[in-house]
C-alpha cells in the first residue's frame, strides 16, 4: 500500500510538471503574438503589456525547477521518467528564454513607433506567425509525447533562418539607402535576431521532446541562416550566404 502511495504522488507530480510547462507555454505564446502586434500596430500600451507580464513565466519557471529538483533528490527517477523531468527543467528554461526574447522585442516598440518602415512589417508578421505556429506545434508534441510532430517542428525551423536572412538583406540595403534610415532598421534587424533565436529555441524544446520519447537527440541540421555571412556594397546590393 505505500508502494503504491508514492507511485501515485510521483504520477501526480510528472502532471503538474506537464501543467505547468503547458501554462508556461501559453504565456511564451501570447507574449509573442502581443509583441510582434504591438510592433506592427505600433501600440505601446500593449508592448508595455508584455514587458510587465514577463515577470509571471519566471515565477512559474522557478516554480518548475524547484519541482524537478525535489523530484530528482527524493525520487531518484529512472527510464522515462527521468528523462521526463529532465526535459522539463530544460524547455522550462526555453520558454523563459522566449518570454524575455518577446519581451525585448516589445521594448523595440517605444523606439521605432514613430519611424517604423511600415513595409516590412508583412515579413516581420511572417516571421512571426512561423515562429507562434512552431512554438504551437512544439507544445502539442510534448503533450501528446509525439516524436513525429516534434520533429516536423524542428524541420521548419529553416524556414526561420531563411526569413531571417532574407529580411537581414532587405533592412542593409534600405540603411545604404538612405541614413534616416539607420535608427529603425537596426531596431528591426533586432526584432528579427530576436525572432530568429526564438526558433532556435523551439527547435530546442523540439529536440527534447524526441529525446523524451525516444531517448535520443535529432540528427544535427546544418543551419540554414546566411546574415552571418551577408555584405552589401557600395551599390546598396547585399552578397553572400
Amino acid at each position: 500500500m505505500a508502494q503504491e502511495h508514492i507511485v501515485k504522488a510521483f504520477d501526480e507530480q510528472l502532471n503538474t510538471l506537464d501543467t505547468k510547462i503547458a501554462e508556461m507555454g501559453g504565456m511564451a505564446e501570447s507574449a509573442l503574438a502581443d509583441a510582434i502586434e504591438a510592433l506592427v500596430e505600433r501600440d505601446e500600451e500593449k508592448a508595455e503589456g508584455v514587458v510587465a507580464g514577463d515577470r509571471k513565466l519566471d515565477q512559474v519557471e522557478a516554480e518548475v525547477n524547484a519541482l524537478a529538483m525535489r523530484m530528482l533528490a527524493l525520487r531518484q527517477p529512472m527510464a522515462i521518467d527521468l528523462r521526463t523531468v529532465l526535459s522539463a527543467l530544460k524547455i522550462s528554461g526555453d520558454l523563459e528564454r522566449i518570454g524575455d526574447l518577446a519581451k525585448n522585442i516589445a521594448k523595440r516598440v517605444m523606439a521605432v513607433s514613430k519611424t517604423q518602415p511600415a513595409q516590412f512589417n508583412h515579413t516581420i508578421a511572417q516571421m512571426g506567425a512561423l515562429v507562434q505556429d512552431m512554438i504551437k506545434g512544439a507544445l502539442d508534441a510534448y503533450v501528446a509525447r509525439d516524436s513525429k510532430l516534434a520533429q516536423e517542428v524542428w524541420n521548419r525551423d529553416e524556414e526561420v533562418d531563411q526569413l531571417h536572412t532574407s529580411l537581414f538583406r532587405e533592412l542593409l540595403t534600405y540603411m545604404m539607402e538612405d541614413p534616416r534610415n539607420i535608427t529603425p532598421c537596426a531596431h528591426l534587424l533586432f526584432v528579427a535576431k530576436n525572432l530568429e533565436r526564438i526558433g532556435d529555441h523551439v527547435t530546442n524544446i523540439a529536440e527534447r521532446v524526441v529525446f523524451l520519447v525516444e531517448g535520443k537527440m535529432p540528427d544535427e541540421r546544418q543551419t540554414e541562416d546566411a546574415s552571418s555571412f551577408t555584405v552589401v556594397g557600395p551599390d546598396g546590393r547585399s552578397k553572400g550566404g
